[in-house]
């Protein structure tokens, strides 16, 4: 991505015994890192429900499982009104929720993200679409 390296990326692993909520907290702390210039990624997908996957539906064409569309959906309203404590209780937000994140280490990438937000930056979703019925490949870029 940087061949010059001249971009700091340091790599975070996830310690899966702890709730969304202290992820979020550690994202907050890191957050200096990117005031000074670090480039804070978040590797995983808000929708990833390989139990379901349709791998009939796996050409790259668009194909969702109405349960991911509406997670997705969702996900990304909470996330464009800042509704970040939504996001940290995941488990609670029903059945869509609860398809989408059947494990939590593909979706707690996003709280590390979601933490780093300023209240001046803007939101810009890319790639959003959902292949196999049940992976959401959306991503986003916070500025």
């Amino acid at each position: 991505m940087y061949p010059d390296a001249n971009i700091p990326i340091i790599q975070l692993s996830l310690d899966y015994t702890k709730t969304a909520s202290f992820h979020y907290a550690l994202g907050e702390e890191l957050k200096f890192l990117r005031e000074e210039g670090v480039l804070i990624i978040g590797s995983g997908n808000m929708v990833h429900n390989l139990g379901t996957l349709d791998w009939a539906h796996m050409d790259g064409a668009e194909y969702g499982y109405t349960w991911a569309i509406d997670a997705s959906k969702k996900m990304k309203e909470l996330i464009l009104n800042d509704d970040h404590e939504s996001l940290k209780h995941y488990v609670d937000q029903g059945k869509t929720f609860q398809m989408a994140i059947p494990t939590p280490e593909h979706f707690l990438p996003l709280l590390y993200i979601l933490a780093q937000k300023n209240n001046d930056d803007s939101i810009e979703f890319f790639n959003d679409k959902i292949v196999g019925g049940s992976v959401g490949m959306c991503s986003m870029i916070i500025r």
